[in-house]
């Protein structure tokens, strides 16, 4: 499709697969009747990245920039809400990398100890994604470590269309996907394999709507960037590599409360007894709340995304 690069594509993600898979975990996906949660009848697949190594889905995409790209001796450096620090400080563990991370001071303790149990180098920087962006990038420029982005790379997007493979194999019924938006990578990564295919819907929360802006706008733009899952959806924009994938292959993009995102995670506990952080459970706050309505007879996938929480919030 005219405006979509074909460095992402279902090639290169299958691709991309083959060269992580030895580093990656399949992770399960689950299926349920829709009434065990309180929706009308149907069913519901989710697929639990939470189970993924370094307890989210980023783990895909930091193998796959450390796989893909040449690590110079400095090693390698990133910028995180937390996720993808604990992800890229995991996937350096294991291959024997040094690297640096820096995080806002939003990033949760679950977070930040994951990092440190890795062994990276961490550094708590401003109160928001972007701050710890800018002094990864200055980093980077002083000690030549490889910047690996969250979400605005090449390899990244690759890694994390590889759920897109996982899942079509494990779950070729669907037809609708509900995915949770920060940056976009994840989305992007997903809706760049199906490629159409399916109808491909994200989440994001109202207090941090970066693509819903960017489509608004007709391009990436800043957005306000807080909320309950601040730590994982909240960057200032959508990336720039993310933005023409999601144009054209992204169904509709919907928002969600915080309060939602709660609901969401206390159900997701009560009914699975699965322990979902904010940011992984947006995609199931939108059926739960009715931001996203499935058409009758629609059979509905769900990322669950990530979960690098404490029980705290759960009874």
């Amino acid at each position: 499709m005219a405006g979509v690069s074909n460095t992402v594509s279902a090639a290169r993600i299958a691709e991309c697969e083959k060269l992580i898979r030895p580093h990656v975990r399949r992770t399960p996906v689950i299926e349920i009747d829709a009434a065990e949660v309180g929706l009308a009848s149907g069913r519901l697949f989710l697929k639990l990245e939470l189970f993924q190594h370094s307890g989210s889905f980023k783990a895909r995409g930091a193998f796959a920039n450390l796989l893909a790209r040449k690590v110079p001796a400095a090693g390698v450096v990133a910028a995180s809400g937390g996720n993808h620090g604990a992800a890229v400080a995991y996937a350096a563990m294991k291959l024997k990398v040094p690297a640096k991370i820096f995080v806002p001071s939003v990033s949760s303790a679950a977070k930040v100890q994951r990092i440190r149990d890795y062994g990276a180098e961490l550094t708590i920087e401003g109160d928001r994604y972007a701050d710890a962006l800018a002094a990864s990038e200055a980093w980077a420029q002083r000690t030549g470590a490889l910047p690996i982005h969250a979400f605005d790379q090449d390899e990244t997007l690759l890694g994390q269309g590889t759920i897109g493979i996982e899942l079509d194999g494990q779950a070729p019924e669907i037809d609708t996907l509900l995915v949770s938006v920060g940056g976009g990578g994840l989305i992007a990564g997903i809706a760049a394999w199906y490629a159409g295919r399916i109808r491909v819907v994200g989440v994001e929360p109202f207090a941090a709507p970066t693509l819903t802006r960017a489509l608004e706008a007709g391009r990436p733009v800043d957005a306000e960037a807080g909320g309950l899952a601040a730590d994982s959806l909240a960057p200032r924009r959508v990336g720039d590599r993310v933005f023409p994938i999601a144009k054209n292959y992204v169904h509709r993009v919907v928002l969600v409360a915080d309060e939602a995102i709660v609901k969401a995670q206390n159900l997701l506990w009560q009914a699975l007894r699965v322990v979902a952080e904010p940011g992984g459970a947006a995609a199931f706050a939108a059926l739960l709340s009715g931001a996203h309505t499935p058409e009758p007879g629609s059979r509905i996938g769900v990322v669950i995304s990530g979960g690098n929480t404490t029980a705290v919030n759960f009874g």
